[in-house]
């Protein structure tokens, strides 16, 4: 059997492949312990310096295998307790790592997988590709931390009309509400999806790690608390060697560099 997520590593940069193309990417249990597992292992990994998932064939991800959670043992609600177990295991590492994550968002990205490209910290999308929430219109709330995601990046109305409505998103209209990081032309999602991460691999990973973390926390806490979260990371940087490249090389008019998170 055909492995269901691959992955593929290539200077610094780890390629991670849902491989369900028949299905569209749906996820399944196993689909879903197989992508968690090998994002909290390339999480890990310090030679990862950037991440990018995508997905086989026409289709990013279609979401959560509404076939198989018909028909598990347990019965629906079961099925889908357990599998946001895993997923939501996923997204809390996707956001938590401290190196980048990229969507190549190659076709349809509906349901679990609209949440899934979410929670990325970049998403390019392929210019025929299309985003679609889709929980509400099966009857179902969003999961995946979709709806925290979705009303930081377009607003809170645009996200109550993107929850009722549940209307089709182009890759323009993404591009546009802020949805997409940059649309390129169909096939070429993946390709620059790792040249972005390979850009961002040669910069401070501690800095990146650093600020990802800000911007994830900066929603749920007070402007005071948070200042004296923005001087510790600022301290942190400074003291870590990539800081210590960055402001040297800052003075002697050349451009750091940063390898493997070590000067």
């Amino acid at each position: 059997m055909a492995e269901l997520v691959v992955v593929k590593k290539s200077d610094g940069i780890a390629t991670l492949m849902m491989n369900r193309p028949e299905a569209f990417n749906a996820l399944n249990l196993d689909t879903m312990e197989s992508l968690a597992a090998k994002i909290i292992t390339l999480a890990a990994e310090e030679k990862v310096r950037g991440i990018v998932i995508s997905g086989e064939g026409k289709a990013f991800c279609s979401g959560g295998d509404l076939r198989w959670s018909l028909a598990f043992p347990g019965g629906t609600s079961a099925a889908l307790h357990e599998l946001t177990a895993r997923f939501h295991q996923a997204v809390v590492d996707i956001r938590r790592m401290p190196k980048p994550v990229i969507a190549a968002v190659n076709g349809v990205a509906a349901g679990g997988g609209f949440a899934l490209a979410l929670a990325c910290d970049f998403r390019v999308v392929a210019k025929s590709a299309v985003l679609r929430q889709a929980y509400t219109s099966n009857g179902l709330s969003i999961d995946g931390g979709g709806s925290f995601m979705l009303p930081r990046l377009v607003g809170f109305a645009r996200a109550m009309e993107i929850m009722a409505f549940d209307r089709a998103i182009s890759s323009e209209q993404a591009l546009a509400w802020g949805l997409a990081t940059k649309v390129v032309e169909d096939g070429k999602a993946v390709e620059e999806a790792t040249l972005m991460a390979l850009d961002l691999a040669e910069r401070s990973m501690n800095s990146f790690g650093w600020s990802k973390k800000l911007l994830t926390d900066s929603f749920d806490t007070s402007f005071e608390t948070h200042l004296e979260r923005e001087r510790k990371g600022l301290v942190g940087c400074a003291a870590h060697p990539e800081g210590a490249e960055g402001l040297k090389a800052f003075s002697e008019k050349r451009k750091p560099v940063f390898q493997d998170g070590k000067c």
